[in-house]
């Protein structure tokens, strides 16, 4: 009860800055959101960072990835990787709504959210979900557009080991089979432009996999969006 007390007078109550501890400020101040959360140049597939001169990466050129566009809003780094974790594993969900402003204010990310028909998080699989007790994935996409999200739409049929303790090549295998669309609303896909958002990119297995799913069920458009993105 008191914890629900706290997050609900949240807006009101001054805080700190998380990384700089000015006081009062947002819960990452503009100083440190100029600083630590500048757009930079990336593959316009894989949202690798990039030169700025190159649009695509070699990678992508030679193998296509199964999304049309993908966009990130920062590097997994500091100080966005202290806050990520304390985001999915210290029950510290305020983080949603700041970093779903931080996703709005990244570059080409409104208007692909506006042209969507639909913005679907990375489902957790039910014995992750059980343990970690919410998909953060899902909390941000509310965050985001509450009227497009569709959380049941996309399901994770396979609990696969954390895909960060993997080989490349093992991420690979590992989630070939692991998401499937419900079948019973398969038909909602068609010819729709879909947003696919999951929280961090590493080698993009997982996201690859989701859009393989959503693509034989028939979305006509697939953009991937992270929040951030490793380098």
């Amino acid at each position: 009860m008191f914890r629900r007390l706290l997050r609900g007078l949240s807006h009101r109550i001054p805080s700190q800055c998380a990384v700089c501890h000015t006081w009062p400020a947002q819960p990452v101040c503009e100083a440190c959101v100029a600083q630590f959360a500048q757009p930079v140049a990336r593959c316009i597939t894989c949202a690798i960072a990039l030169p700025q001169e190159i649009r695509q990466c070699g990678g992508c050129v030679i193998n296509p990835p199964p999304i049309d566009r993908m966009l990130a809003a920062v590097s997994y780094g500091y100080p966005w990787s202290t806050l990520l974790v304390q985001y999915k594993f210290q029950d510290k969900t305020g983080w949603a709504k700041s970093f779903a402003t931080l996703l709005r204010s990244t570059p080409w990310v409104e208007p692909a959210l506006d042209a969507a028909d639909m913005l679907i998080p990375m489902p957790l699989s039910k014995e992750r979900l059980a343990e970690r007790g919410f998909n953060q994935c899902a909390l941000l996409a509310k965050a985001l557009d509450s009227a497009k999200t569709q959380v049941h739409l996309l399901q994770r049929v396979l609990d696969t080991p954390a895909q960060r303790t993997l080989a490349r090549q093992v991420r690979l295998s590992s989630v070939q089979h692991a998401f499937a669309v419900d079948p019973l609303q398969s038909y909602r896909l068609k010819g729709q432009r879909v947003v696919l958002l999951d929280d961090v990119m590493t080698t993009g297995a997982s996201l690859h996999a989701a859009a393989k799913a959503l693509r034989q069920a028939g979305a006509s458009h697939i953009t991937g969006l992270v929040f951030a993105r490793t380098e």
